[in-house]
């Protein structure tokens, strides 16, 4: 085994602490990548408070420099720097692995952090660390001319909102809605925009309009105004929902034009709608997972093309739990990320 160290929850709800712990050994087809930046993701604090397997390392957003390779690799070579997502393993087998959506694996996926190892049994540990060991199936090649921070929270944030942008086929010509503007809303409006959609932007947040516009949004709405909301009224193609608090959705249901579809990334406790709305526009309400290395990888050629990476602050690992509490009151614009080389261990840490 590899003797590791990051930062832990190491029971439900606790605050991150260094810690150390055993990774597996290379198998033929992996590689070790040394981690330099990891992005914060807002189901990282969800899992820490949750039911999970604790001790946790989260983080599944991760940029690092490859530093060993199993027997059997050829897609990448020591000192290549790679990229790293939510999702570490599936069956392979099924309907949608052989279709490379992964993330619909039939059988069940392996997460980056907090999985379960399809054949040593071991708990998955993230990206919150020195060190990650990954199939290269899994790994991707950092896209060209992006800055390496601003790339890791496109692992997430970015093809969560990219892989049902593509699925329903934003282009131009199509009008298309982005609620929210956190961390996957900056990438949906970057994304939508690219694609040559007319993108509006919906926020509660009045001061976020003027943001949504530099990120290139077309229009942006105060999603609270009435007024405002009703003349929105059966315009859509197409509306990506990224709030995760339970909010009303007949506003954007009632927004959709004909054969519309409203996409909820969010997935609050309970949803807030009106059935009755999506029979009279035969509107479809629906939600999409994170991306399969398809998706991924078609992402990722696109932000090298046009340039595009996800808004950061980059923060030391020492301020990883001030992190979680500024991302819970929303004062993060739009993406927190790790620089890991400031990761430390103290003296008397064990696994």
């Amino acid at each position: 085994m590899r003797l590791s160290y990051g930062l832990a929850a190491l029971s439900q709800g606790d605050r991150l602490v260094a810690w150390a712990f055993e990774r597996r050994e290379l198998r033929p087809t992996d590689i070790a990548v040394k981690i330099q930046f990891c992005g914060v993701c807002h189901s990282d604090l969800h899992a820490i408070r949750g039911n999970s397997r604790f001790p946790l390392v989260p983080g599944h957003e991760m940029v690092g420099e490859v530093t060993a390779i199993g027997a059997e690799v050829t897609k990448f070579h020591i000192g290549d720097v790679v990229v790293v997502g939510t999702i570490v393993d599936s069956c392979g087998h099924c309907s949608s692995c052989k279709r490379q959506l992964e993330q619909y694996c039939l059988e069940g996926v392996t997460t980056t952090y907090d999985g379960i190892d399809k054949h040593d049994g071991s708990i998955t540990r993230g990206g919150y660390s020195n060190e990650y060991v990954v199939d290269t199936h899994f790994a991707y090649h950092i896209p060209s001319g992006l800055d390496p921070a601003s790339v890791a929270p496109l692992l997430c944030a970015g093809v969560t909102t990219w892989s049902p942008l593509r699925h329903w086929d934003v282009k131009p010509g199509k009008t298309v809605g982005v609620v929210g503007l956190g961390g996957l809303g900056h990438m949906a409006v970057k994304f939508a925009h690219a694609l040559g959609a007319h993108v509006v932007l919906f926020s509660t947040s009045p001061d976020k309009l003027v943001d949504a516009k530099a990120l290139g949004a077309d229009e942006a709405i105060v999603s609270t105004d009435e007024a405002q909301m009703a003349a929105q009224a059966s315009r859509f193609d197409f509306i990506l929902d990224t709030v995760s608090s339970r909010h009303p959705l007949d506003p954007y249901l009632r927004s959709l034009k004909l054969d519309g579809t409203l996409c909820c990334l969010g997935i609050p406790k309970a949803l807030d709608f009106s059935p009755f709305l999506l029979t009279i526009g035969r509107r479809r309400l629906a939600s999409s997972g994170v991306g399969g290395t398809l998706e991924t990888q078609e992402m990722l050629d696109f932000c090298s093309q046009h340039k595009i990476s996800a808004d950061v602050e980059v923060i030391a690992a020492a301020d990883v739990n001030d992190g979680f509490d500024r991302l819970e009151r929303g004062e993060v614009r739009y993406r927190l990320v790790i620089d890991m080389a400031t990761l430390k261990v103290p003296a008397g840490a064990t696994a």
